[in-house]
């Protein structure tokens, strides 16, 4: 188990009965890089990994 896998456990936890939206998710994730610029590199990594994520199906 990776530690980041705590995280996104708490986020399961806590938020998977919900939906959201990609603005939402957006914001949060400004938010976050503006409380924490030392992840910004990381945060744009998962952004493009979300944002291209669909791409594998169009085979």
């Amino acid at each position: 188990m990776y530690f980041t896998d705590r995280g996104i456990e708490e986020l399961t936890q806590r938020r998977g009965g919900e939906q959201l939206d990609v603005e939402w998710l957006a914001d949060r994730l400004r938010a976050f890089v503006d409380l924490n610029p030392q992840f910004e590199d990381a945060v744009e990594r998962l952004a493009t990994f979300l944002a291209r994520d669909d791409e594998d199906d169009l085979d």
